[in-house]
């Protein structure tokens, strides 16, 4: 009987230990994998990049300087303008050609400024919704008087900011200051300010 027991006992252990070694060759170790995670590039803001035009609505002064008198004139402008801007990131820059009729008279000169045409170019910071900005350009303006009368060409420089009421809206402001070296030959050198309120549509 024991001898029995024995042999049973051998064979259970015998018929066991395969499987066992089996499973243990089986087994696999899974590797430690570390995921990497890249971070993302920086942003600034929105995207500013696209064409827009709109309208602008605005004041002047003139202030004509003939041999050291001082003539000015005051009124209001408006007109139209369009552009483009393309985002640099933290820096949007641009172009934009513009054109005012205006109001703005001299009463000592018995004259007025009839329009301003201006090519501009702008460099801006990505403050997200508001592009605060700098600009200069190219001033072109055409006055009528019978002192001050004629076409001239002359330069302006001032700063702006643009608020997005939404991707396709745009508002904002802007003040220039312009100057007119002896003015369609006259003599007269003219420096006139503006400042305007400007909406535009973004495409």
């Amino acid at each position: 009987m024991m001898k029995f027991v024995s042999v049973t006992s051998a064979l259970v252990l015998g018929a066991t230990t395969p499987s066992f070694a089996g499973t243990l060759e089986q087994a696999e170790i899974d590797p430690m994998v570390e995921t990497v995670t890249m971070a993302p590039a920086p942003t600034y803001g929105r995207d500013w990049t696209g064409g827009y035009a709109g309208i602008q609505l605005g004041l002047g002064q003139v202030d004509v300087d003939p041999d050291g008198a001082d003539l000015n004139g005051d009124g209001a402008l408006y007109g139209v303008h369009a552009g483009y801007m393309y985002d640099l990131g933290r820096y949007v820059l641009g172009g934009e050609l513009d054109y005012d009729l205006t109001e703005i008279e001299s009463t000592e000169l018995a004259g007025k400024v009839d329009s301003v045409l201006r090519l501009k170019g702008r460099v801006g910071y990505d403050a997200g919704a508001i592009l605060p900005y700098m600009t200069a350009g190219f001033a072109q303006t055409d006055a009528s008087d019978t002192a001050l009368g004629g076409v001239d060409d002359g330069y302006f420089f001032g700063v702006g900011a643009v608020y997005a009421m939404r991707d396709t809206i745009l508002v904002g402001g802007e003040v220039l200051q312009h100057s007119f070296d002896d003015f369609d030959g006259t003599g007269f050198d003219v420096d006139a300010m503006t400042a305007t309120a400007r909406v535009s549509f973004k495409f």
